[in-house]
């Protein structure tokens, strides 16, 4: 890439808006010719004409998928950055086959999404979907909630975000359980967690919370086994992605009465099925993987995915997954 080119960037969907309205879409233009399109592709065919001339493709939206086949069919694509940290909406390994640089942005917004799993656990905690749901349909329901001081909080997942779940947690006076796939004694200090096998921390929490990316070997890290493991009435928090816990394994523990309730920001099947059976459990948080949508989350991200594609065009690609 010279100098003298100006690449060009698509923007594929950005439904909700993402990207459009941001100043820092002003940026972009500055160093390529940008194409937004407003809604969502509705088919691969349809991917790849609005990509078809993209030497830059910003995945501003998860729910935009980018399967080898499609990648394959874009003969100019050079780059991908994603508006966030997980990368499962592309094919990693049909990108790098091709020579193309993946990156995300790690990091930016740990403490926004922190904050939500923070208020999610208090929400699953406190009852408050339940109770409210009660109040508007006429009914005082009395029901016991969960004083978390000196309970223990379980973090699967202890980068940027877990650890600062783990950091707000102690700020409620909570014990700290972690598990990571690559644990140290460093990393156990630093944060001022004691990192245990994965099924002590879930015999032995009150309340889990998921923080890991999505990969072959986190898909369905936790299922009916691990649940099970789960103290009776205890909480589960996921904002990582959906398909780290196993749904069908969720919905059995919650409507048993084993699990005493869960809050979910992401989901297997996004946007959820209208006929998804967590909608009928009764103890459930539910948000629409909108963790970081506040406006200084929106903002930073933004900021991200521009200062990913200038790195890239000066030939310095940062934040590289692949």
């Amino acid at each position: 890439m010279t100098d003298s080119t100006r690449p060009v960037i698509v923007i594929p969907g950005d439904e909700p808006a993402q990207l459009t309205g941001s100043p820092h879409l002003d940026r972009l233009e500055e160093v390529g010719d940008v194409r937004v399109h407003h809604d969502l592709p509705a088919t691969d065919a349809e991917k790849i004409e609005r990509a078809q001339d993209a030497e830059i493709l910003i995945n501003s939206r998860g729910t935009v998928k980018w399967p080898g086949p499609v990648i394959d069919a874009l003969p100019k694509l050079r780059f991908i950055t994603v508006c966030g940290i997980g990368t499962d909406a592309i094919d990693l390994e049909a990108a790098r086959r091709k020579g193309i640089v993946v990156s995300n942005i790690p990091g930016k917004t740990a403490p926004v999404v922190a904050e939500h799993a923070l208020g999610l656990m208090l929400a699953a905690a406190r009852r408050t979907a339940f109770q409210t749901r009660e109040m508007k349909a006429g009914r005082w329901t009395s029901m016991d909630n969960i004083f978390l001081a000196g309970k223990t909080l379980g973090v699967v997942g202890t980068g940027s975000i877990g650890a600062h779940m783990a950091k707000l947690a102690r700020g409620l006076g909570m014990r700290i359980l972690a598990w990571t796939f690559n644990p140290s004694a460093e990393r156990a200090a630093v944060l001022g967690v004691e990192y245990v096998e994965l099924d002590d921390l879930l015999r032995n929490s009150d309340v889990v919370s998921l923080h890991l990316k999505l990969t072959p070997d986190s898909r369905h890290l936790i299922g009916k086994r691990e649940l099970s493991l789960m103290k009776p009435g205890s909480l589960i928090v996921n904002t990582a992605r959906g398909a780290v816990l196993d749904t069908k394994a969720l919905v059995d523990a919650l409507n048993s009465g084993h699990l005493g309730g869960a809050a979910l920001d992401v989901f297997e099947t996004e946007p959820m099925a209208a006929d998804d059976p967590l909608r009928q459990c009764e103890q459930v948080i539910l948000t629409p993987h909108n963790a970081d949508q506040t406006p200084e989350g929106m903002d930073l991200l933004n900021a991200g995915v521009v200062e990913n594609v200038n790195a890239f065009i000066e030939g310095r690609p940062q934040n590289v997954v692949t």
